[in-house]
């Protein structure tokens, strides 16, 4: 794997980044850290994209620091390579970036989090407004929370794209139906969001749990334990893009879990890349979602076992 390497001063009139066997080069940006279990997956699959369709990649992670991952964009347009894949996990972060670069021919494709106000050319990723509204829907549904129940939403980055997103979409099934939430603020490192999640566990009685990100998710289980609450006593759903997640749901501590096919997430992008590349057309969005629940979770605990 290639890491981007950032230089200071490149200039916007530099040549394009042509490998040097005239293969396609392309950029790929993650706001993610590469120790994190999804971006290993994610990882994991660019790098076989890359392999498998015989182009150069240079990847990089911005282990959450959106200011580093601007200058990797802004490094990348450049360099002028064939294309260019990204996150948008804050809003608004490229509107002046994707502009530029597609002024300047080069392909921009979203992946994992998307800004649909910002005309990218493809994204590859969950639509999280519809993710929120399934796993809210999915509560009621179950009839594990009802009118005047109070929902606790625990987050690693309050105001990150995929929050704002999830949120809407738990708010349109909610609202209407008087069922209160709170997001809380859980932090980013793992022990510090399961002592933070525990604790207010400790101070509070939700009737229901839905873990917007991938850390608070895995960390449900272990904040019930520490509070002595038994799997099942408080219904709760998020994401399942962990090994920790999938046996929480095969024991019963998250009735389902969301899974992103992170490995996918990181091959096609690289895949819509290519064919633009060699002068196909791209435009469209690819979905990487599905909700597993303790009757079809075998395969995602095979997958992590590999």
């Amino acid at each position: 794997m290639m890491r981007l390497k950032l230089a200071a001063g490149l200039s916007m009139l530099a040549l394009p980044a042509l490998a040097q066997d005239g293969r396609p080069v392309f950029y790929i940006l993650s706001h993610g850290g590469p120790s994190d279990a999804f971006w290993v997956d994610w990882n994991a699959g660019a790098t076989a994209a890359c392999e498998q369709l015989d182009v150069v990649c240079n990847i990089s992670f911005a282990n959450g620091d959106f200011a580093v991952q601007k200058e990797a964009f802004n490094a990348a347009i450049a360099a002028r390579p064939d294309g260019i894949a990204t996150t948008a996990a804050q809003p608004g972060l490229w509107v002046e970036e994707v502009p530029a670069a597609q002024a300047a021919g080069i392909p921009v494709v979203f992946f994992n989090t998307d800004d649909s106000a910002i005309p990218r050319d493809a994204y590859v990723g969950a639509d999280l407004r519809s993710v929120g509204r399934m796993w809210a829907q999915f509560l009621v549904d179950g009839g594990h929370v009802q009118s005047g129940d109070h929902v606790f939403m625990p987050v690693e980055v309050p105001g990150a794209s995929y929050q704002t997103l999830e949120t809407e979409g738990i708010a349109s099934v909610f609202d209407p139906l008087g069922i209160t939430y709170e997001v809380f603020d859980a932090g980013t490192d793992p022990a510090e969001v399961i002592s933070r999640m525990s604790d207010y566990l400790t101070a509070n009685e939700p009737a229901a749990i839905i873990g917007l990100g991938d850390t608070v998710a895995a960390s449900i289980r272990p904040a019930m334990e520490q509070n002595g609450i038994a799997a099942g006593d408080i219904p709760a759903i998020g994401w399942g893009n962990s090994l920790a997640a999938a046996e929480a749901v095969r024991d019963g501590y998250l009735l389902a879990a969301a899974w992103q096919f992170p490995s996918a997430q990181g091959f096609m992008p690289v895949a819509l890349l290519s064919l633009r590349a060699s002068g196909q057309p791209i435009g469209y969005d690819i979905i990487t979602l599905s909700l597993y629940d303790a009757g079809t979770v075998q395969p995602i605990l095979d997958h992590y076992a590999e």
